[in-house]
C-alpha cells in the first residue's frame, strides 16, 4: 500500500515499520497455536479486513505456513518452517510485547494429565 508524501516526511520510522496483514494473521496463530480460527473470527481479532485476511491467509498457506480444513486455519506445527519466515521473529516480537511472553513452566503446571475426552486415543 502506498502512502503519500506528507504521510512519508512526517509519520516516524516505527509507525512505518507496522506489520503487514500476513504477519499480524501469522502472529495472531502462532500466539493460538492450540487453535484454529475462521478468517472473520482472525479479523475481528486482529482488526483487518476479513477479505485482507482471507487473502493473507491464502498467501501464508502458499508458503506451508498456516494449515487449512474446512473453514478453519492454524499454524503450522513446522517450528522450522515458521523459524525460516523472516517476519515471523517480528510478529513474535510484536505479539509478545502485547500478550506477554508465554510462561510455559507455568503452562505445564496448570495443564491436564490427561487428554480432553474429544481426544481420541490412538493406542
Amino acid at each position: 500500500m502506498s502512502i503519500d508524501r506528507d504521510t512519508f516526511e512526517n509519520t516516524s520510522e516505527d509507525e512505518l515499520a507496522d506489520l503487514s496483514v500476513p504477519d499480524q494473521v501469522l502472529g495472531f496463530l502462532a500466539a493460538n497455536e492450540g487453535r484454529a480460527f475462521k478468517a472473520r473470527e482472525i479479523a475481528s481479532q486482529i482488526g483487518v479486513d476479513e477479505s485482507a485476511v482471507s487473502t493473507a491467509l491464502s498467501r501464508l498457506k502458499d508458503r506451508d505456513l498456516v494449515e487449512h480444513k474446512a473453514t478453519y486455519w492454524a499454524v503450522t506445527d513446522d517450528d522450522e518452517r515458521l523459524e525460516g519466515y523472516s517476519s515471523y521473529e517480528r510478529a513474535t516480537a510484536l505479539f509478545n510485547d502485547q500478550l506477554s511472553e508465554e510462561d510455559k513452566a507455568s503452562w505445564r503446571e496448570h495443564a491436564p494429565s490427561e487428554p480432553h475426552p474429544s481426544v481420541e486415543n490412538e493406542q
